[in-house]
């Protein structure tokens, strides 16, 4: 039988007698294996249409694993995005009223500064595209206070949208027994 090179073929490695290419293989199986583990905090996208103004909400979504919201994972009074790994963050293609405040246009980063027995500080600023302990500060564009509410308790961070008129909504931040809800009017 003719040998590979003879026939114009490139040599085969054999992996049996390869320690190198066994090694590099096993190596290389090892870090897709560790690619392939979901994230801890999986992301999550939610959207909504009021009039002709369209919300879009996205946010990885921390999850209490047994823990408390205050005491275990955040502390009262410290400025906090509501999510985890990226800054939260909203968009909103037609300028709306939320709380009060004026939003043109645009995407902006979603803050809070949680207190216990007041109304929460919600944050929005100009820089949505930072990680979530960076708190870019010098980019604010509106501040509201909300008060919060208590309910049920939910496991894994969720925004929601629990009521839809024509030229209004509620988007729901809820984790724990904490619920933040923010009013939002659009153009008519």
């Amino acid at each position: 039988m003719p040998r590979r090179s003879e026939l114009g073929l490139a040599p085969v490695f054999d992996m049996k007698r390869s320690p190198f290419v066994l090694t590099l293989a096993l190596a290389l199986a090892g870090a897709a294996a560790c690619e392939a583990q979901p994230p801890a905090s999986q992301h999550g996208v939610v959207a909504q249409t009021v009039n002709t103004t369209t919300i879009t909400l996205e946010y990885d979504r921390p999850v209490l694993r047994g823990r408390s919201v205050f005491g275990d994972i955040l502390d009262y009074d410290v400025v906090w995005t509501p999510g985890a790994n990226r800054t939260t963050w909203i968009d909103v293609t037609e300028p709306v009223t939320i709380e009060g405040a004026t939003l043109a246009a645009g995407r902006y980063g979603i803050w809070t500064i949680p207190h216990e027995d007041e109304p929460w500080d919600v944050i929005f600023v100009s820089d949505w595209d930072t990680h979530h302990s960076y708190f870019p500060a010098e980019t604010e564009v509106a501040r509201v206070r909300v008060p919060v509410q208590r309910r049920e308790s939910m496991e894994v961070l969720a925004f929601y949208f629990p009521l839809v008129g024509p030229y209004e909504t509620t988007l729901n931040f809820h984790w724990g027994e904490i619920v933040v809800p923010l009013r939002i009017s659009v153009p008519e």
